[in-house]
């Protein structure tokens, strides 16, 4: 019967062990959302203008399929291509995109977020590896901003 009360002792201290770890992954805050107004996308020399184009109009499509319930700090976006690799691997059909984007307040012109990434992206099709990489990196700046998906695609 002696086993019954340390029994009891392991089971309180395991309870509390695990509602100690609990604490240690507390919730942070979201991270803020913006209303994006309007994007540009620029790059320097060498970038294909198919890319640009198809990017520039997929964000936009994307700005305007978007409405929010409450007021939001309202941001243009420079998205800004930095450079483009083509016909990477094996079989020369990946290719990659690094990517800088800039959200600037409307109200005061100021830069109020910044973000980076790259994009990886595998096309059979050279002349369709553009028009596959400008949906990626639109899809990631849709999902950064809260974006919703224009209706009937991109």
């Amino acid at each position: 019967m002696l086993w019954l009360p340390s029994r009891i002792w392991l089971g309180l201290i395991a309870c509390l062990a695990l509602g100690a770890c609990a604490s240690l992954t507390a919730k942070s805050d979201p991270p803020p959302m913006y209303d994006v107004r309007s994007a540009v996308v620029l790059s320097g020399p060498g970038i294909p203008a198919e890319l640009l184009s198809a990017t520039g109009s997929r964000i936009n499509a994307a700005i305007a399929a978007t409405t929010h319930e409450e007021a939001l700090p309202r941001v243009v976006l420079t998205v800004r291509i930095v450079e483009v690799q083509k016909g990477l691997g094996y079989q020369a059909d990946r290719n990659s995109a690094r990517v800088s984007i800039n959200a600037a307040s409307v109200d005061s012109g100021e830069v109020v977020a910044v973000a980076s990434f790259d994009v990886t992206t595998f096309a059979r099709d050279p002349n369709l590896a553009d028009q596959i990489m400008a949906e990626d990196i639109a899809a990631r700046i849709r999902s950064t901003f809260s974006l919703n998906m224009p209706r009937g695609g991109a």
